[in-house]
C-alpha cells in the first residue's frame, strides 16, 4: 500500500511532515529516578497523522544525572508497521551563547565511511568511506579545517549522516568535542547505527537566550540516528517498527567535569 506524505523540503519529505513531533503538544510529568531527575514526555500519534500508517505511541526520558550527563531515551509501540527514526536536534556551542562559530571545535567521530547525498541532500543509497576526504573525523580535527571543500555543494558545510562503527547496536561512545578556548568537553554515547552532523549551514541572525544572535556556522547539531531515506534504500538499516516490537534507543550528551 502507497502512504503519501507531505513535500515540505524541496521534493522531500523531512522532520515528519509539516507538524512534525518538535510542533506538538506532549504531556509532561517530571520525577526522579535513580540516575537523577527525569523529565518524561508522551504522544500518541493518530493513524494517518502526517500520512503515516499507525497508531504510534511515543515516550521519551530526559534525566539529568550527576555525572552532567543529558540521557535521552527514546521508546515507541505501534498498531501498525510504520517507519520511526526519533532523533534530537539540539544545537550546540561549547564556547557559550554568542561566542561566534563552532568552526574552531575540535571533533572526533567513530566513524570510518558516511552517506553522500544528491543534489536535494537526500542519501544516494552508497556508503562511502571517509579516508581521503573532509568527511574524516576519525581523528580529532577542527569542524572548520576542511569546510570550505562543501561551500560550492547545496550543503554549504557539513549535513551528513556518518555511518558509526558500532553497527551491532551496544551502546558505545561515537562522538568527542572539545572547544580549545574554553577547555568544554562533550561526549555522544548512543546504540544507534548512525548520526547527523550538522553544522547550522542554513541558521541565520536567528536570536537565542539572553538576545544572544546565532549565525551561520553558530552551532552544529550531532543526531543520533538510522540513516536517513532508509525506506528507499534495502542496504540501509531497517527503520520499520511492527506491531508486537518495541523501538528503544538510548543517547546520551555527556560534558565531563
Amino acid at each position: 500500500k502507497a502512504y503519501s506524505l507531505a513535500i515540505n523540503n524541496g521534493p522531500n519529505a523531512l522532520h515528519g511532515g509539516l507538524k512534525g513531533f518538535d510542533k506538538v503538544v506532549w504531556r509532561s510529568t517530571q520525577g526522579h529516578s535513580k540516575n537523577g531527575e527525569t523529565l518524561k514526555l508522551e504522544y500518541t500519534s493518530a493513524d494517518g497523522e502526517e500520512g503515516y500508517p499507525g497508531k504510534l505511541k511515543v515516550t521519551i526520558f530526559y534525566t539529568f544525572t550527576p555525572l552532567n550527563d543529558l540521557c535521552i531515551d527514546y521508546l515507541a509501540a505501534t498498531d501498525k508497521a510504520t517507519p520511526v527514526n526519533l532523533t534530537n536536534h539540539s544545537y550546540f556551542n561549547l564556547a557559550g551563547a554568542g561566542s561566534g562559530d563552532v568552526l574552531g571545535h575540535e571533533l572526533m567521530l567513530n566513524a570510518a565511511n558516511y552517506t553522500p547525498t544528491d543534489d536535494t541532500l537526500i542519501p544516494t543509497g552508497e556508503i562511502k568511506s571517509v579516508k581521503g576526504t573532509p568527511f574524516d573525523f576519525t581523528s580529532p580535527k577542527a569542524i572548520g579545517r576542511e569546510i570550505e571543500q562543501l561551500y560550492a555543494q547545496p550543503h554549504r558545510g557539513y549535513d551528513h549522516n556518518f555511518v558509526l562503527n558500532n553497527q551491532n547496536k551496544e551502546f558505545a561512545m561515537i562522538a568527542r568535542v572539545t572547544e580549545p578556548n574554553s577547555g568544554r568537553v562533550m561526549e555522544v554515547m548512543t546504540n544507534e547505527p548512525g548520526v547527523q552532523l550538522y553544522t547550522a549551514n542554513f541558521l541565520g541572525d536567528t536570536q537565542g537566550k539572553a538576545g544572544k544572535i546565532y549565525k551561520q556556522y553558530g552551532a552544529f547539531c550531532l543526531e543520533t540516528q538510522h540513516y536517513p531515506d532508509s525506506v528507499n534504500h534495502p542496504n540501509f538499516p531497517s527503520v520499520i517498527l511492527r506491531p508486537g516490537e518495541e523501538y528503544r534507543t538510548t543517547t546520551i550528551y555527556r560534558f565531563p567535569k
